[in-house]
């Protein structure tokens, strides 16, 4: 956790290169106003807390009364704190499956569950996203469309066939993984690979027994639905945003400059995507042109990107950090 309270400044680093490349002052972001600010604020809150629910539902559904769903909610909801810290935006499952753990669910149903919710989560952003690519490419932006498609579509189509092979097949560490575990890391590496391939082995067991069951296939298809609203919320965050500059964007347009920007986002170069994803949605208004990021006048500008990422990224790393700590990371008493 210390390290990643440490990465938050560095990301901030983009944001002031992008303020003094292109003059961009305190003074104009604050323009933009409180009204449309706390919108997208309030649009990026709503998107994180159907993805709370979402996890929620799934949980109950297959878990029964585990918990309180509320503090379910809110412990998904603080998980994106991983997320908002790291590269890919990966992580959170790992918080819910260590939090469900500690409520005394076995691993493999933990890891199941936890699967279900970002499996959801990523085909209903890699089909948005793979609009986005498509709209990119028959407007000509063909480098946008490039890195768009290229990265929507190894993501969404890695964890889909990973997903629905489970039920099919059991998956173990790569062999080559193994023989490096083994080799440097002796007993414990051999350890670690075994307790490892157990688990995956119960995971692809309860995938087999409840992936091809009707209630499985509605859960997966609400989750699904929940998933495809939240990021339209999360898409509309920016058209609330640029309301402030004057500027008038389509609800549609602005979900799909949003999912291109957070696809380019998904690139392992960043922390949370940092710098990728205001460049990303400037590169894919401003007439599709990658490079072209002096911005004309009449199209949206650089301090309306600034703020929506202040309302969309600063404000919710905030807001998840202190649920995470609160309730996913707390002890769970006798």
């Amino acid at each position: 956790m210390n390290w990643r309270l440490v990465a938050i400044p560095i990301t901030l680093i983009p944001i002031f290169i992008i303020a003094i490349q292109f003059d961009i002052q305190l003074d104009d972001v604050l323009a933009i106003g409180i009204f449309p600010f706390v919108g997208a604020v309030t649009a990026m809150m709503i998107k994180l807390g159907l993805q709370g629910i979402k996890f929620a539902y799934i949980t109950r559904k297959y878990l029964g009364n585990l918990d309180s769903f509320f503090k379910l909610v809110g412990v998904r909801v603080g998980s994106e704190f991983i997320k908002f810290t790291t590269p890919m935006f990966v992580g959170a499952e790992f918080v819910v499956i260590y939090y469900l753990h500690k409520k005394g669910v076995n691993p493999a149903k933990a890891a199941w569950i936890a699967i279900m919710d970002i499996v959801t989560e990523v085909f209903a952003a890699g089909l948005l996203s793979i609009m986005a690519g498509i709209i990119a490419l028959l407007n000509g932006a063909y480098v946008v469309a490039a890195v768009i498609l290229a990265t929507s579509i190894i993501i969404t189509s890695l964890w889909m066939v990973m997903f629905f092979l489970s039920s099919k097949h059991t998956f173990q560490v790569p062999k080559i993984l193994d023989n490096l575990a083994k080799r440097f890391g002796k007993e414990k590496g051999a350890k670690a690979i075994d307790k490892t391939n157990i688990w995956m082995e119960e995971v692809c067991t309860m995938s087999r027994e409840n992936l091809k069951t009707p209630e499985s296939k509605k859960i997966f298809t609400l989750s699904f639905l929940f998933s495809l609203t939240s990021w339209s919320f999360y898409g509309i965050s920016f058209m609330i945003i640029v309301m402030g500059t004057g500027y008038v964007i389509s609800a549609f347009d602005s979900i799909m400059a949003v999912m291109g920007a957070n696809a380019i986002g998904n690139l392992p170069i960043t922390i949370g995507g940092s710098g990728l994803a205001e460049f990303g949605i400037v590169a894919y208004l401003n007439n599709l042109d990658p490079f072209a990021f002096e911005i004309p006048e009449g199209i949206v500008a650089w301090d309306a990107v600034i703020g929506w990422r202040i309302a969309t990224y600063y404000v919710p790393i905030v807001i998840t950090w202190l649920l995470l700590v609160k309730l996913a990371l707390s002890k769970i008493s006798k």
